[in-house]
């Protein structure tokens, strides 16, 4: 039996963007011979997209689409299995041509934006077919178009994991750039107070009372205690009342910095890459080793 090493291994890998594993099957069925190999594997990827599609997505990119006069624009969230797929080319494409879909069709959800045109077929087939080349598990998990009041600016950090869509009125496109980029890195949940969600603040004021009672206050003053520590919440996540990060005086808030510039922000969305999606901790040498002891016992039958 021919041996098959590491290299032939990364070298089908790198031809087919097939997973590690599937390589070395593919290459171990076609001893050794790397055109087999190959062949083996076109055959087998058309399955993958079922196989796939139960595995966890959970890393990804941010993709944006701004028009060119600045009005429409999108921001879309595609995910991945593993950071190394969501660095690959045709990957990166898909995110950028379903955000432009985005902010040109206006698709109500994404099953509709699925079901547009792209390529010689859909966004979905297009979709499929990348999963069976690649052999892992993408979906289009969220996307939001926006109709600019003002103009719309963007801002994408950490190689596509944070983005950021903003609409500013007034101003301009430098400031648009510094409230993009306060906004990635101070990561407010709204724009004021009015856009919290309720059961965040009920959250919050339910802990401040636990904790507050569990330090001896007098139950007089739980609710007190509570209602400031509400308020201070909604001054850390509502994007007016924060700090601005550029600010010299280390006080200027944004809304005081838009004052000054004489602007105001109609919206703005932020996406951070596998928000909310619960990943699954891998260990990978523990997962190679149970690959290993399950090709061997096969072996063994």
């Amino acid at each position: 039996m021919a041996e098959i090493t590491a290299g032939m291994v990364k070298e089908l890998r790198e031809k087919t963007d097939a997973p590690m594993m599937e390589c070395k099957k593919a290459l171990t069925e076609a001893a050794g011979d790397m055109a087999r190999a190959e062949e083996i594997l076109r055959v087998k990827l058309g399955n993958k997209a079922t196989k796939a599609a139960a595995r966890v997505a959970a890393e990804g990119v941010v993709s944006i689409h701004i028009s060119a006069d600045g009005k429409t624009g999108s921001i879309l969230e595609i995910n991945s299995e593993t950071d190394f797929v969501a660095k690959n080319d045709d990957f990166l494409k898909l995110a950028a041509d379903a955000a432009r879909l985005v902010a040109e069709k206006n698709p109500a959800d994404i099953a509709a934006l699925s079901a547009l045109p792209m390529g010689e077929g859909t966004v979905e087939s297009t979709r499929s077919a990348l999963v069976g080349k690649i052999g892992e598990n993408m979906s289009l998990r969220r996307f939001v178009r926006a109709a600019a009041q003002g103009k719309l600016q963007s801002y994408i950090h950490g190689g596509a994991k944070v983005g950021v869509l903003i609409d500013l009125v007034g101003g301009d496109e430098q400031l648009a750039k510094d409230l993009a980029m306060h906004i990635a890195a101070s990561k407010p949940k709204s724009l004021d107070a009015s856009g919290v969600p309720a059961e965040l603040l009920d959250s919050e004021r339910r802990i401040a009372i636990e904790k507050a009672r569990e330090s001896g206050k007098p139950e007089a003053m739980l609710e007190k205690i509570a209602e400031g520590t509400v308020q201070k919440y909604l001054k850390d996540v509502t994007l007016l009342s924060q700090v601005f990060v550029k600010a010299e005086d280390g006080k200027q808030t944004v809304e005081q910095l838009l004052k000054a510039k004489g602007a105001s922000v109609a919206s703005f969305t932020l996406y951070v890459v596998g928000e909310g999606i619960e990943k699954k901790v891998t260990d990978f040498a523990a997962e190679v080793a149970e690959q290993q002891a399950a090709a061997a016992a096969a072996a063994a039958r």
